[in-house]
């Protein structure tokens, strides 16, 4: 997170078009794998990771965040090291003591490097081939516990500095092959340039090469949002296109507010929910430089959570309420109810004005997934209960107290007054004879919040 360390000139999107390649990964042999741009734990059940980062190595004796964190309901941590060019040392002894936390704690670490923030741009930073110098020296601490560690192999690589950039592809892809030949099987973690918002888009524009390049296809992808994710638009825009091609990504990083600007944190949080993409906020607690804001919780103490802090972890999709433990330890997997991954950008799908009625009939589900004063996140559930596949579907009701919608993914939705009219987009348009689709929304509301009585679908009145 760059204010940690400096204020870097303001960013400036670049409005650069490309479609990335979809890529079908193979899988490594041990531990965490990626396949078909989805997470796995060793067990094979997929893994959305639910978490925080922890300032480990400038607070080495907070060792009772790994159980504060796990009690408020984590199933990953985030954990910063450091080389020993910029910071002191975590040694071999260490970071074993750090694994040893994470899996008395039942979360699964999150190793990164933190020496190499604003590379290019921040005096004193070092390069990835650098940081892999760092995880060869320390790899009796990882080899074999594959099930438990993830490796980001550094911090925010690069700065602004578009020479510097340009080099990201190149040396992430070294890092990983270096890494891969040294022995490293683990799940390999990548951040973005741009001091890690990737506001060039230079990681969006190269990660398929990336990954390509990694032997065992076992590489995820990592996006920092602050300043430059301010608007729904811009969020759902980026983590959709990496979705949609199939090649993993995980929010490395956010936050609630931050210097260069005011991150929208809850369409991150709903927008990761709802493609089930993993989310680790910035940070626990311990910050400084300016972005003290940042805790989570003040002091360390988790009786003490800030309003960043209630809002990640018990807000609408925080961590309490969407987390699920690795399988490796015990936990349960996504139900099959869990929004659909299969994401895309894509405009739908082209089909008549008027779709047909379903064969017969439609069942409705209508869920208030979390609410807050004067908002709320909403989910429908629609099931084909007739013999023959529908192919796009208008679905429409009513709502009984003035709601209004604001936000919508896997529909588009149009409201004139109470009416609501939600038609579905290109990955939620088929819905196969006895099949089920779910699409969600962020509403307002005032006073009074009850559910809509009857539901529509292509004319005929679902139960």
């Amino acid at each position: 997170m760059r204010t940690r360390i400096t204020l870097a000139a303001a960013a400036v999107l670049a409005a650069v078009a490309a479609v990335l390649v979809a890529v079908q990964p193979a899988q490594a042999a041990t531990g965490f794998t990626v396949s078909n741009g989805r997470l796995y734990d060793a067990n094979g059940a997929e893994f959305v990771m639910r978490g925080v980062s922890h300032a480990h190595t400038w607070y080495p004796t907070q060792t009772s965040t790994f159980a504060n964190v796990k009690a408020l309901g984590a199933n990953a941590v985030r954990v910063v090291l450091a080389t020993g060019d910029r910071w002191t040392k975590n040694d071999t002894a260490d970071v074993a003591n750090v694994v040893s936390l994470c899996k008395a704690n039942r979360l699964i670490c999150v190793l990164e490097a933190h020496d190499t923030t604003g590379y290019g741009e921040q005096s004193g930073a070092i390069t990835l081939d650098r940081a892999v110098d760092y995880w060869l020296s320390v790899k009796s601490a990882l080899v074999g516990q594959e099930k438990y560690i993830i490796v980001n192999v550094g911090n925010e690589p690069y700065g602004n500095n578009a020479a510097s950039v340009a080099n990201w592809a190149t040396d992430s892809a070294n890092a990983i092959k270096r890494l891969r030949s040294n022995g490293f099987e683990h799940t390999i973690m990548i951040d973005a340039p741009n001091w890690g918002q990737d506001w060039s888009f230079t990681m969006r524009d190269n990660a398929a090469t990336v990954f390509a390049a990694d032997p065992l296809k076992n590489t995820v992808f990592s996006i920092h949002m602050y300043g430059v994710f301010d608007t729904a638009a811009e969020i759902n825009d980026y983590l959709n296109r990496f979705v949609a091609a199939k090649l993993p990504i995980v929010v490395g990083e956010f936050g609630f507010n931050h210097s260069d600007g005011n991150p929208d944190e809850d369409t991150i949080m709903a927008t990761a929910q709802s493609l089930k993409i993993g989310y680790l906020g910035w940070s626990w607690s311990g910050n400084g430089g300016g972005v003290e804001y940042l805790d989570m919780a003040t002091g360390f103490n988790p009786a003490q959570l800030t309003s960043w802090g209630e809002r990640i972890f018990n807000g609408a999709n925080g961590i309490k309420a969407t987390a699920k433990e690795a399988t490796v330890y015990g936990g349960v997997t996504p139900t099959s109810s869990s929004p659909s991954p299969s994401r895309s950008v894509s405009p739908s799908p082209s089909r008549s004005s008027s779709p047909p009625p379903p064969s017969g009939g439609c069942k409705v589900v209508y869920g208030n997934v979390g609410q807050w004063p004067g908002g709320f996140q909403g989910e429908v559930k629609v099931t084909n209960a007739g013999t023959t596949p529908i192919n796009g579907w208008t679905l429409t009701w009513s709502f009984p107290n003035g709601q209004v919608l604001t936000q919508a993914w896997g529909a588009t939705y149009a409201q004139s007054g109470a009416a609501v009219t939600a038609t579905s987009v290109s990955y939620t348009a088929n819905i196969p004879a006895g099949g089920t689709v779910s699409f969600g929304f962020l509403a307002n509301w005032n006073g009074t919040n009850t559910a809509p009585a009857a539901f529509t679908l292509n004319g005929t009145r679902c139960t």
